[in-house]
């Protein structure tokens, strides 16, 4: 009888222990996003642990529950607009026409990402980082990782190797170029300019794609 009472007990307990978990996770969602958001809108002076549980609808204590530090809460954003980007990336890529024009459809929606709200608040990250010791040894660490993560997602739609001669630095090259226009388009909007300059680094990655040893 113990037996079968204990088991129901359990049984009980793993019950009630999935919707906590699920809401415990829902919660720490809602966080990280509500941190993004914050950092692209307000930047990274204005975006306190109470400022984004209050933009998540969460008590404050309940935010300090998963992120007992600021900083932890900005490194798990940072992971967190990492797999966001990179999801963005490969659903995109699906959608992405085949044959000629794929190439600068690629880079076009890679400049997109990069001069979206996500690197927006990545960079008032990076910009923090750079005189908070604490922060900056958690960003390091984290971007190095997201810098890997991004140049496999690019290898994949482009459908190379990066064991190929070149095409290492070739999409590295690719990557910069991105980045860079993200922070261009910071202040004013330079999409205009932006399109000619996508058009011209797409050319030049088919041509250092077709002859990556060159």
């Amino acid at each position: 009888m113990s037996e079968v009472f204990n088991g129901e007990l359990a049984a009980l307990a793993h019950g009630l222990k999935a919707p906590q978990q699920d809401r415990s996770r829902a919660t720490r969602q809602r966080l990280l996003a509500a941190a993004v958001e914050s950092l692209a809108e307000v930047g990274y002076a204005a975006t306190t642990v109470s400022v984004v549980a209050t933009r998540a609808g969460v008590s404050r204590g309940a935010a300090q529950h998963h992120f007992p530090t600021r900083a932890d809460l900005f490194a798990a954003a940072v992971e967190y607009m990492t797999e966001v980007r990179l999801a963005e990336i490969r659903a995109q890529a699906g959608r992405l026409p085949s044959g000629p024009g794929r190439t600068e459809a690629i880079v076009g929606m890679l400049a997109d990402v990069y001069t979206g709200p996500l690197f927006r608040a990545a960079l008032h990250l990076w910009v923090a980082a750079s005189t908070e010791e604490a922060l900056r040894r958690q960003i390091v660490r984290l971007e190095a990782h997201v810098g890997r993560q991004a140049h496999r997602a690019l290898l994949e739609v482009l459908e190379v190797s990066e064991r190929t001669p070149g095409v290492r630095e070739t999409v590295q090259g690719v990557l910069d170029m991105a980045r860079g226009l993200g922070l261009a388009d910071l202040l004013t909007d330079d999409s205009a300019r932006r399109r000619g300059i996508v058009r011209q680094w797409s050319r030049i990655l088919d041509q250092a794609l077709r002859d990556p040893g060159v």
